[in-house]
């Protein structure tokens, strides 16, 4: 069943790159797993998917143990507490949802020590909700510019999260407004700034992401079917 639904997110991947004339090897899917078992990853794995994201640190940390002989590339998609920080930044592939300056001055002393830089996507609020981490989208050129004298970070991209509505089509904005931040961010220059990565688009609405230009697509449903709630 994995395996078939791999095949079907990457049949819809190429579809929506053709649509706008991209390269489907231009887009990554990130199998997200938050409460799935490590013999889920190991099966989307199988099927060819190696980059996985993890919202809570322990789960990453077991699971991570559990799959120590797999060839996977361990993305944090959650909300990142300061605290968490020294458990992930000696090998975490990217941090997906940076979302404050604090947070980015103790990620940079952690990869300073690990002998590393740490890749991290700024998380921004493009939906305005008040239920949603990230940084104003009129707040991020000064939030950039304020981490320009970490050397041990990488700003790599940028992140958000659609507005969770029937249509996909509502997320239009939402991605095509993170698309236009990255253009100006890029266009100032900073040597910790690269920018080079969309996170944006879920099960619901990641083909209209691709369109507006993702390079990053994080799903769970679409490959795993609905998430099994802690109890």
């Amino acid at each position: 069943m994995i395996s078939e639904n791999v095949e079907s997110i990457r049949t819809r991947i190429d579809r929506a790159c053709k649509r706008v004339g991209r390269d489907p090897h231009d887009v990554t899917l990130v199998a997200v797993t938050k409460t799935f078992p490590a013999g889920v990853i190991s099966d989307v794995v199988r099927a060819g998917v190696f980059d996985i994201g993890e919202n809570y640190v322990q789960e990453l940390l077991e699971k991570r143990a559990t799959l120590s002989g797999k060839a996977i590339r361990w993305h944090f998609i959650g909300h990142l507490q300061k605290n968490k920080v020294k458990y992930i930044a000696d090998w975490i592939t990217l941090i997906h949802a940076v979302d404050s300056v604090s947070l980015v001055g103790e990620l940079d002393r952690r990869a300073e020590h690990a002998g590393r830089v740490v890749d991290c996507l700024i998380e921004v609020n493009t939906t305005g909700e008040n239920s949603k981490f990230g940084i104003a989208p009129v707040n991020l050129a000064e939030f950039v510019k304020n981490v320009r004298g970490c050397r041990h970070i990488k700003l790599a991209g940028l992140m958000t999260i659609g507005p969770f509505l029937p249509d996909p089509e509502g997320s239009r904005p939402m991605f095509r407004q993170l698309r236009q931040l990255r253009d100006e961010i890029t266009a100032v220059g900073q040597e910790n700034v690269t920018l080079e990565h969309l996170s944006m688009g879920m099960t619901g609405d990641f083909e209209v992401a691709i369109e507006e230009g993702a390079t990053i697509i994080r799903i769970g449903t679409a490959l795993f079917g609905p998430r099994v709630k802690k109890t």
